[in-house]
This record gives structure tokens, C-alpha cells and sequence, in this order.
């Protein structure tokens, strides 16, 4: 299993103002899809290839 990489509690309270407000309707994890994110970014992968815990 490769090791995640997850954005701390204080990079995710500087982002959260740029999240949508939700209009009643269910959300992901932001703080997951959010991570995912700059993990794939970082180091080049394809969505596919980055690892499915980011993204449930």
C-alpha cells in the first residue's frame, strides 16, 4: 500500500472559505478529494492511479 499524504487541519482551514456551500444536497469529503488532489498533481499520476482511499 503505497503512504497517503493528507493536508493538515491548518492548510484545510485556509482553504475551506473557496469551498461551495452546500445546497442540502450530499458532499464528498473535501479534505479527502482535496488531498487526492495534490498528491496527483504532485507527483504526475493519472487519476486512476492515484489510490481509491482519496477518494470514497
Amino acid at each position: 500500500m503505497r503512504e497517503m499524504y493528507w493536508l493538515t487541519d491548518e492548510q484545510m482551514a485556509r482553504l475551506e472559505p473557496l469551498f461551495s456551500k452546500s445546497d442540502n444536497k450530499p458532499r464528498v469529503d473535501d479534505w479527502r478529494v482535496l488531498s487526492g488532489s495534490v498528491i496527483v498533481n504532485h507527483n504526475g499520476l493519472r487519476w486512476c492511479n492515484a489510490s481509491e482511499d482519496y477518494f470514497r
